[in-house]
């Protein structure tokens, strides 16, 4: 019985094409594409996927939140990141949350078909090229901090590290300006991050956004 594969993209069409053809090729149904935040959870409630394949990186939303959302509406979906970090705490983050997969995209595809496959079969794929220090500290249950911030926060976390005003944060999450820009004082208070450089910093660090 054929894999059934749903592909939430990251903001590189390109990628996303080249990775559907790949996964088709080799006899994945590919059930779904392009999804984005709270549309991910409802899209993987309705089609139940065996997998989703993502990226740490996604538009509004970071790869590991969308995953949690996902989870909940398809709890019997198994999730395989396809990025190009490979810095410990992106892999304890994404190990925390629930990820059976984690592949670089420099790896050959076949790499990302062995994943799929045995995410697919309940089992735990990391690429070859992911940092043992952080397989041996996820072994030994070492805590490398978690993120302190709510998905809510760090949503309009991203949109400030991208540059974004408070009124554009506003419309793009759907608050008010006066809301917005409470949410960007007490994040600055939660971090102790006083200055917008400072919180692209922390951003980057957490995989928000790509340098």
């Amino acid at each position: 019985m054929a894999v059934r594969l749903a592909l939430v993209a990251d903001e590189q069409r390109l990628m996303r094409e080249a990775v559907k053809a790949l996964l088709e090729r080799e006899g994945f149904e590919v059930v779904g594409e392009g999804w984005v935040g709270l549309e991910a959870a409802r899209m993987a409630g309705e089609l139940c996927p065996d997998v989703v394949v993502l990226d740490l990186v996604m538009p509004i939303r970071n790869g590991l939140d969308a995953v949690r959302f996902m989870h909940e509406a398809s709890p019997n979906t198994g999730f395989v990141i396809l990025t190009s970090h490979s810095e410990d705490h992106f892999v304890m983050e994404a190990l925390r949350s629930g990820i059976r997969g984690y592949v670089l995209k420099t790896q050959a595809s076949a790499d990302l078909v062995h994943a799929i496959r045995e995410v697919a079969d309940g089992g735990i794929y990391l690429s070859p090229n992911i940092s043992q220090i952080a397989v041996r500290a996820w072994n030994q249950k070492a805590d490398l901090g978690r993120d302190p911030l709510t998905p809510r926060a760090e949503q309009v976390l991203k949109l400030v590290a991208e540059g974004k005003t408070t009124k554009e944060i506003a419309v793009a999450l759907g608050l008010s300006v006066k809301t917005a820009e409470s949410h960007r004082t007490r994040i600055m208070e939660k971090l102790e991050i006083h200055d917008t450089a400072g919180l692209v910093r922390y951003a980057i660090r957490r995989g928000l956004i790509q340098p």
